[in-house]
């Protein structure tokens, strides 16, 4: 059984999508949490990512993936191990909005394939949902070391060493 439970929205035609199989289990690889929780990932085109992208972080452009966490209202609190019962629902983690476009070009530029670099952005918004995150140096290099292990887990080369490789060639 999954630790994570991923609610999945497709609001993008765009074709080669992963199947829900694979970004769950993309997912839960990302999910380094010990209790159980539920992620809702949402895949756009370029328009609803560029306005949400510049609704939450003012920039004028469609990105990857961005990730909104979930913060508990004040006063509301968590129902620990009552997940198995009707009508009680895990505890949420957060929402992913991953652009299909800005994947598929990023995959093209970087010469990557589709399902290592969706597996990449799925890994890595899962990150930033727990937490992680790559402002400063020290916590880029904690994020990517992670995101590679996680990665390679999965069957997939180092996507960071896969750009460097690449312009190189």
């Amino acid at each position: 059984m999954n630790r994570l439970e991923v609610d999945i929205q497709r609001a993008s035609q765009a074709p080669d999508l992963p199947s829900d199989e694979q970004l769950s289990r993309w997912a839960n690889a990302g999910w380094q949490g010990e209790q159980a929780a539920e992620v809702t990932l949402r895949i756009v085109d370029d328009e609803e990512s560029a306005q949400l992208n510049g609704q939450y972080r003012q920039k004028a452009y469609p990105t990857n993936v961005l990730s909104f966490p979930f913060e508990e209202p004040e006063g509301i609190g968590s129902v620990e191990g009552l997940e198995g019962i009707k009508g009680i629902e895990l505890p949420l983690a957060g929402d992913l909005v991953i652009c299909a476009g800005v994947v598929a070009r990023e995959t093209e530029e970087q010469h990557k394939t589709l399902d290592a670099h969706w597996a990449h952005m799925v890994i890595h918004g899962m990150l930033h949902l727990q937490g992680y995150d790559h402002i400063n140096d020290r916590e880029a290099e904690e994020m990517e070391t992670l995101e590679i292990r996680l990665l390679a887990d999965l069957g997939f080369s180092n996507p960071y060493l896969a750009e460097e490789t690449d312009q190189d060639s």
